[in-house]
């Protein structure tokens, strides 16, 4: 994962000259910034996804071996994987709260720190079948942590860049953070498809897939250090200095929510598709061919693992297509691409070839790129630096409880009841006109100036703007 030589070409559209948000102007300091937004993007996203890979192949029955058919085991694994989604918000408003006021890096820090504990905590826990219900139990409250932390750190991360980033490349600098979370999906991915090729299946079943959760400690300690290592953007530190010397001044989720509500609608309605559509590929897919076709969890896993590694590399160039035609436009062939994709894939799917199921899945992650990639830039330019981590973390953050969390839990249920995967289809399709909708509702703001932004919140609200007298 070489992100020097990928963002090289960038200077010549901005870097080098500088930009009104007070980005870093050498090449090697914004890779940096990018390394350490990445980095522990990686650990806190490969945590994450490292349960919904168990919760399709490994918890169902460890946890949950009374639930009735297979199905049911899954739809109350993928529950309790759900509380990872509902802590998520919560973690936003803490951490947005934290972040608006002390800085992007100590809470990138601490957001770190929490998810590896948590998940390395469930890699130790017992099954069912040892202790009963409180195995369970157990496993919710760490996910709620794992989710806690995970919540406040997406909006850090992205904000670490794209408040270093120049106006004309934001989209493309912006999107590594987001192309870290394919990695961090890549890695768990990789772990358990290496666990279940080397241990017979009652092996991996009952201890192979703790390996992958006691790993995550080992890059936890790396990504921590990495972080260490950066500096707050000059944009962000002009407006905490405002915020200590005017205490009229206001920040945080209320602030936002009173002042631009629009914004946090605009950022859900940004985010259901493509929230649910990301879910349904890399979560539903598993549910799907192992339960409707008995297909072989090796191959699964394998299968993802190409798409995951298409779709890092897919996520940056659809960033620089954002700075160079647009955010809205952009985003809007991923919500209309998106929809189609179910009408072909479960097709595909059921032909059981190898090759044909891996292409079905790398192609709908190249439609989520679309909308993925331009996410930071286009929910940076919407709030004022002295909201904007409060701004983009609820955003985000809440419909994922309406979005990612049930999105495997609907379609598993819609399976069941239908024995069909067209209801599926039909439930991406109208996720996807509600993006597209609200892609509608926006201003374009490519290029925008996020001091301009700051500015134009100053003379809306009677402000005195960030470094101004």
């Amino acid at each position: 994962m070489s992100v020097s030589r990928s963002v090289g070409t960038a200077e010549s559209r901005g870097v080098a000259g500088g930009d009104s948000a007070g980005a870093v102007t050498s090449t090697s300091g914004l890779r940096k910034i990018v390394a350490a937004s990445m980095a522990g993007t990686v650990v806190e996203w490969y945590e994450f996804f490292l349960y919904a890979t168990a919760a399709s192949l490994v918890f169902g029955t460890f946890f949950f071996p009374n639930a009735g058919t297979q199905l049911d085991g899954i739809i109350a694994a993928f529950l309790t994987y759900a509380v990872g989604f509902v802590a998520r918000p919560i973690g936003g408003i803490v951490f947005g709260q934290i972040g608006d006021r002390l800085g992007r890096k100590h809470t990138l820090q601490v957001t770190i720190v929490l998810v590896g504990v948590a998940t390395f905590l469930m890699g130790c826990l017992p099954g069912y079948n040892s202790i009963g219900y409180w195995a369970p139990a157990l496993l919710v409250a760490l996910r709620f942590i794992q989710g806690f932390a995970v919540g406040g750190e997406w909006g850090g991360a992205v904000l670490l860049v794209a408040e270093h980033s120049p106006d004309k490349a934001r989209g493309f600098w912006s999107s590594w953070p987001q192309a870290a979370v394919p990695v961090g999906n890549l890695l768990a991915t990789l772990v358990l498809l290496t666990m279940s090729w080397i241990l017979p299946n009652d092996q991996f079943l009952s201890w192979g897939w703790r390996v992958a959760f006691w790993l995550s400690a080992v890059i936890v300690v790396i990504g921590y250090y990495i972080r260490s290592h950066v500096n707050e953007a000059p944009i962000f530190l002009e407006a905490r200095a405002k915020v200590e010397a005017e205490k009229a001044v206001s920040y945080g989720v209320t602030e936002v929510l009173k002042k631009y509500p629009r914004g946090v609608l605009q950022a859900m309605g940004l985010r259901f598709a493509e929230n649910i559509l990301y879910y349904i590929i890399v979560s539903f897919s598993i549910v799907y061919l192992v339960t409707v076709h008995q297909y072989n969890t090796s191959q699964l896993l394998l299968a993802l693992l190409i798409a995951h590694v298409v779709h890092f590399l897919v996520i940056p160039q659809v960033g620089r297509l954002s700075d160079l035609f647009g955010r809205k436009p952009i985003y809007l062939i991923g919500a209309v691409l998106g929809a189609t994709w179910a009408f072909f894939a479960f097709p595909m799917f059921d032909t059981l070839n190898p090759v044909v199921i891996v292409a079905a899945i790398t192609i709908g992650l190249i439609f989520h790129a679309f909308m993925y990639a331009g996410q930071p830039a286009i929910m940076s330019e919407m709030f004022p630096t002295r909201m904007r981590y409060s701004g983009v973390s609820l955003g985000y953050q809440v419909t994922s409880i309406l979005a990612g969390s049930l999105a495997p839990i609907i379609a598993s249920a819609l399976l069941q009841q239908y024995k069909s995967w067209v209801p599926v289809a039909i439930y991406i399709v109208i996720a996807c006109v509600i993006t597209a909708v609200t892609v509608l509702t926006l201003r374009e703001t490519r290029g925008l100036s996020l001091r301009d932004v700051d500015s134009a919140d100053a003379r809306k609200h009677g402000l005195v703007p960030a470094g101004g007298s």
